[in-house]
């Protein structure tokens, strides 16, 4: 099942992501049984795993009636339509740091070229720029699922 398996990527248990939802912990043991679930329900858990709704919509997310291969296959094509949202975010972040500094850029030298306060902002921009690429790229997420998955196993009183 989708939703379990996204779940259980992020090191969650039931209970934590039925907070994080809004949702029973009954309503997530049921979707990950397969049942159908809510437009409600489903804009909540896309909202949580930070994924497009319409990819916890899938026909073939019951698993009573897909193939094991197919669901696998959606699960994984999910998990990848995920990253690539992510990708495009980060890029067109990108484009648009690049855009707006060459506009000030130029309204800098227009009005003030003896000064090039562009600069402050192009350093405080590109910070967020990076910090976002390093977290889209995978290189720097001190919170990132292993942490996570820490976590849970810590809370729950299991060695690590």
């Amino acid at each position: 099942m989708l939703i379990q398996k996204l779940r259980l990527q992020r090191g969650w248990s039931q209970q934590q992501l039925a907070d994080l939802s809004g949702l029973s912990v009954r309503t997530i043991q049921r979707l990950e049984q397969g049942q159908v679930a809510s437009t409600e329900s489903l804009k909540s858990l896309a909202a949580v795993f930070e994924i497009d709704f319409s990819t916890l919509q899938e026909p073939d997310m019951n698993t009573a009636t897909a193939p094991a291969s197919s669901a696998t296959f959606n699960a994984d094509e999910a998990l990848v339509f995920a990253q690539v949202r992510k990708l495009k975010g980060f890029y067109l972040h990108l484009a648009q740091y690049v855009f707006t500094l060459g506009l000030l850029l130029a309204i800098n030298l227009w009005t003030h070229p003896q000064y090039l306060w562009v600069l402050w902002v192009a350093l405080g921009w590109g910070i967020g720029v990076l910090f976002h690429g390093l977290r889209v790229f995978e290189r720097f997420n001190p919170f990132g699922a292993e942490w996570e998955k820490k976590e849970v196993e810590k809370r729950l009183g299991r060695k690590i």
